[in-house]
């Protein structure tokens, strides 16, 4: 590893103590022995000096409005109070309560105004609704209206829970999911009447970068969407930015990186599932980027689109 070479990281998980008591099932070991300690020894290790930090998922079990608003404030007063004990070292991407609306327009302002959040935290779908479908536009509108970051991580849409015996729905929907959010903010119409927001998909997109023919055809060949995007679907999928969380691999990046332009490209360790060394050793030796474009992976993409943290 090149000892003089920072990071950030931009896809990094913890548990705090309300997640923890109402997350229920939805709660692995990984979270449950989560502690500030381990994330800053796990840090240490692999010269990451700030981790911008987030909850998985806001315990979809819960149905009730006023319980998803309580949860999302406790996890998201949390998460300041973190970042205020250890100056530098931590961020925050605020969780909302989703499907909510109004309440999550409510969450938006108490965390960029008041908590100063570097962005929020969001996720592929809600229940039978993807990023983009337009009961979100209120959201959508107002986190473009203050040209913010949006960080998104994977769930597990209610069609498609337990589908393969035996093999654990994230290590499938996971990237699945993230692709159906990505086609459905663009093709939905979202990108073009948000051009300011800034979204970081999780584990490089998902399934999107192999499937970007596909996509790229549907772009043209459909009235509809040729219409709407007359310069193609590429363009509108570059427009992001994308994390490198278990996706550190030669296969995995040759694919995203014909795809995703180098200044798009951030590091996620998606700790504490995974650590954060072995996620960088993995990118260093993967062969894939040069030592400049690195240095640019490491800090400078993610600097430029984190409010909180300094450029060099």
């Amino acid at each position: 590893m090149a000892e003089n070479r920072r990071w950030i990281d931009v896809h990094h998980h913890i548990a705090p103590p309300a997640y923890l008591t109402q997350g229920g099932a939805g709660v692995g070991r990984a979270l449950k022995t989560w502690s500030v300690a381990k994330s800053i020894e796990d840090m240490d290790k692999a010269n990451i000096d700030t981790s911008i930090v987030s909850i998985t998922q806001l315990a979809k079990h819960i149905s009730g409005d006023e319980q998803r608003r309580s949860l999302a404030k406790a996890c998201n007063d949390y998460s300041a109070t973190l970042v205020a004990d250890h100056k530098g070292r931590f961020g925050m991407f605020a969780a909302l309560p989703l499907p909510d609306v109004d309440g999550s327009l409510k969450a938006i302002e108490y965390a960029l105004d008041v908590l100063k959040a570097d962005g929020i935290g969001m996720y592929t779908c809600y229940h039978d609704k993807w990023m983009g479908d337009p009961a979100f536009d209120p959201v959508f509108d107002e986190l473009n209206r203050r040209k913010a970051t949006i960080y998104v991580h994977p769930s597990i849409p209610d069609c498609c829970l337990n589908l393969v015996p035996g093999v654990a729905d994230a290590a499938i929907e996971f990237g699945t999911d993230t692709t159906r959010a990505i086609v459905r903010m663009i093709f939905g119409g979202t990108t073009k009447r948000c051009p300011d927001i800034k979204v970081i998909w999780s584990h490089a997109g998902g399934t999107m970068p192999y499937l970007i023919e596909r996509f790229v055809r549907m772009a043209v060949e459909n009235e509809k969407y040729a219409a709407l995007l007359p310069d193609g679907f590429l363009p509108e999928a570059q427009r992001f930015y994308y994390d490198t969380a278990q996706t550190s691999n030669h296969t995995t990046m040759v694919c995203a990186r014909d795809v995703v332009p180098m200044d798009h490209f951030v590091f996620g360790s998606d700790f504490p599932y995974r650590g954060s060394l072995e996620q960088i050793k993995g990118l260093e030796g993967c062969g894939v980027f040069s030592t400049g474009e690195l240095d640019k992976l490491a800090w400078d993409n993610a600097a430029a689109i984190l409010p909180t943290v300094k450029r060099r």
